[in-house]
């Protein structure tokens, strides 16, 4: 006896299998989503951590441009007589060597007494943001403080603490370097051959 399934039970199979075929096509196209999502969030972060990158890079190049500017004014014999540095945003050319060192160069406005160091080409508003040409505005000048911290041990030259900070395009982006300069006495001898 040969049975054959009646026309109901097929027909009713293949509306199953494409209701099946839906189910996976809507996982499938939810899955692209979360996918793309996730991507897309990945990206945005990658742009955040590239942007802050380069403005802790420039907030560091302006504090050692200042660095290297002091430790250059010192080379060039203008470190003179120590002065009480209080007044704070002093302009470089008044630049003097001041008599109380910072210990520990803090990143907020509480140093004793500064001089402001802008180079040619910064370009400094406050609230910094980005140029009309799409360089970065710095948020301040660059500080320097350069400090005399006495006799090196041989007693032949003179020490000094040069610190500088400079900011990026934010208020919140800082880099404070500081170095130790050492001045030798010149030494002449009238006899030497």
């Amino acid at each position: 006896m040969n049975q054959r399934r009646p026309l109901f039970s097929r027909a009713r199979r293949r509306h199953a299998d494409r209701g099946f075929i839906l189910v996976i096509g809507l996982l499938f196209m939810l899955v692209l989503l979360l996918l793309s999502a996730s991507m897309f969030r990945s990206f945005t972060m990658q742009e955040k951590i590239a942007g802050n990158t380069r403005d802790k890079q420039r907030s560091f190049e302006a504090a050692q441009g200042a660095l290297q500017y002091g430790e250059t004014w010192l080379g060039q014999g203008n470190a003179g007589t120590q002065i009480a540095c209080t007044a704070s945003n002093q302009a470089i050319a008044s630049l003097a060597v001041c008599s109380g060192g910072l210990a520990t160069p803090a990143l907020e406005d509480t140093w004793p007494g500064w001089y402001s160091y802008k180079p040619a080409g910064m370009v400094v508003l406050a609230g910094g943001g980005l140029a009309t040409g799409g360089d970065i505005n710095y948020q301040a000048m660059p500080r320097l403080y350069v400090s005399y911290l006495g006799l090196t041990a041989d007693a032949n030259g003179s020490l000094y603490q040069v610190t500088a900070m400079g900011q990026g395009g934010s208020s919140e982006t800082r880099s404070v370097v500081q170095s130790t300069y050492r001045l030798q006495s010149q030494v002449t001898c009238g006899s030497c051959p």
